[in-house]
């Protein structure tokens, strides 16, 4: 029974699907527990936070005592522009431990030279790459072109594979213009309402770097909200 339970957790990572792994410490008995499944008192709410946080660790529940091994699928960031504020984001986005891509079909900008050593940069337009490498709920988007014909294609897949976080740059003109360019397309006012622009949390950011650190802020903040 045992293996099997680690079977499946190990399957559900491979899936991207979010799990937890429950111990009860004096029997020894195991429960596999995905987000959504019924689980109800102080142990359902202990569970939900683990979801959240992302943390494993014991719980004591009454006279019981349980193990939380929270399996979360690692978190993505797609960054499409290969700009100065994506050299800053890159790095630090890694350091917080995402996957890293960045894409954007302009080859001045999209050189491995450009970025630090591990880095993924892929010369192509976000439409032709994405239906090969999709996004999911466990992915974050952050678009820095100011293009609408490269931003916009990609924000439309984020908000179809529910991605957790979409942000673009540009000022609250430039927000507004992109809605109506997405709502032109049909998507829903609920799903726009998910894009932040301008992107990042208000710190007063000017330089790269500082937009990069509110984007990065503001991505992490959304994760754990999730």
């Amino acid at each position: 029974m045992e293996s099997c339970l680690i079977h499946e957790a190990v399957e559900a990572q491979q899936c991207r699907r979010p799990v937890i792994l429950l111990t009860e410490l004096s029997s020894g008995r195991q429960r596999l527990i995905s987000p959504g499944d019924e689980v109800t008192g102080a142990l359902g709410e202990e569970i939900g936070r683990r979801f959240a946080a992302g943390q494993s660790g014991s719980v004591e529940i009454g006279d019981e005592r349980f193990f939380l091994e929270v399996r979360l699928p690692s978190p993505k960031l797609l960054i499409v522009g290969a700009v100065h504020i994506a050299q800053a984001l890159a790095p630090m986005a890694q350091l917080a431990e995402f996957e890293v891509t960045i894409v954007d079909p302009r080859p001045a900008f999209a050189t491995s030279e450009r970025f630090s050593v591990g880095q993924k940069v892929v010369c192509d337009w976000p439409e032709d790459w994405l239906p090969e490498n999709p996004l999911d709920a466990w992915s974050a988007l952050a678009c820095f072109t100011h293009e609408p014909n490269i931003d916009d294609q990609a924000i439309a897949h984020a908000l179809d594979r529910d991605c957790f976080y979409i942000g673009a740059l540009g000022g609250k003109k430039s927000q507004s213009k992109r809605l109506e360019r997405l709502a032109s397309r049909g998507l829903e006012p609920n799903k726009l309402a998910r894009i932040s622009g301008p992107i990042g949390l208000d710190i007063g950011s000017t330089t790269p770097a500082e937009i990069a650190v509110a984007t990065l802020a503001e991505i992490i903040s959304a994760l754990r909200k999730r």
